[in-house]
């Protein structure tokens, strides 16, 4: 879940959808909260160092900045990364989506009468 959270997060900040954001950034953090609790060999010190990046990304959304936004999800997903690796499996990479066309299936654009532009 994580995973999908991580790129819908993407999707909905590059979108300028910054209440769909912050909706996917806590069940990205919700997801790694459990992550911690339900598989027992993830030291908590893997759980405890993403706290700057996803604060980082929540400054972020707050501003409805663009360029912090996108900063602060590289340095997420290296921590992501950092942590896969520390656990023996750093084939589980994470990348920040390069392409321009999001998951068929959901529309990140913010709708009209959403109250941040």
């Amino acid at each position: 879940m994580a995973q999908l959270e991580h790129l819908k997060l993407w999707y909905a900040g590059k979108a300028k959808n910054w209440d769909l954001a912050a909706y996917e950034l806590r069940q990205l953090t919700n997801s790694l909260a459990e992550a911690a609790v339900f598989y027992p060999a993830v030291p908590i010190s893997n759980v405890t160092t993403m706290r700057d990046p996803l604060v980082s990304v929540a400054d972020a959304i707050a501003a409805g900045d663009d360029r912090k936004f996108t900063a602060s999800m590289r340095a997420l997903t290296d921590g992501c990364n950092a942590c896969h690796a520390a656990m023996g499996r750093g084939f589980v990479t994470i990348a920040v989506p390069t392409g321009g066309q999001p998951p068929a299936n959901q529309i990140f654009s913010p709708p009209a009468t959403s109250r941040k532009k």
